[in-house]
């Protein structure tokens, strides 16, 4: 059993998912393997709603898998999102998750890709 802020969690696989589980967190932490800005990440996952996003941006930087920088040299306001060294140790995790979705969608023939 593992415990982080008195939240129980049964087994490693649980610890996992407390990090990069959910419908967003995984799409989000494989777009940050390369430093984006937030404008950038809503390209990227059109289907996300900003608020979403933002929610999810937030866990990820207090998990400690994020790191936010704000640039306030000119107007406007930029911010830029990548891994920390902690985030980082999840790539090769992310990677294999998506090489696993494009096998699946090769021989699956019921999966179409569509632009």
């Amino acid at each position: 059993m593992y415990c982080i802020d008195n939240k129980k969690f049964p087994c490693s696989t649980s610890l996992t998912m407390k990090y990069i589980g959910g419908k967003w967190k995984a799409v989000i932490l494989i777009h940050l393997i390369e430093k984006k800005r937030y404008s950038e990440l809503r390209k990227e996952c059109p289907s996300i709603t900003e608020r979403t996003l933002s929610l999810q941006l937030k866990e990820m930087e207090a998990d400690g898998l994020i790191k936010r920088t704000v640039h306030t040299t000119k107007p406007p306001l930029k911010v830029d999102y990548e891994l920390t060294d902690f985030g980082k140790t999840l790539i090769p995790i992310l990677k294999s998750i998506s090489e696993w979705g494009t096998e699946t969608a090769k021989n699956n023939k019921s999966i179409q890709l569509v632009e």
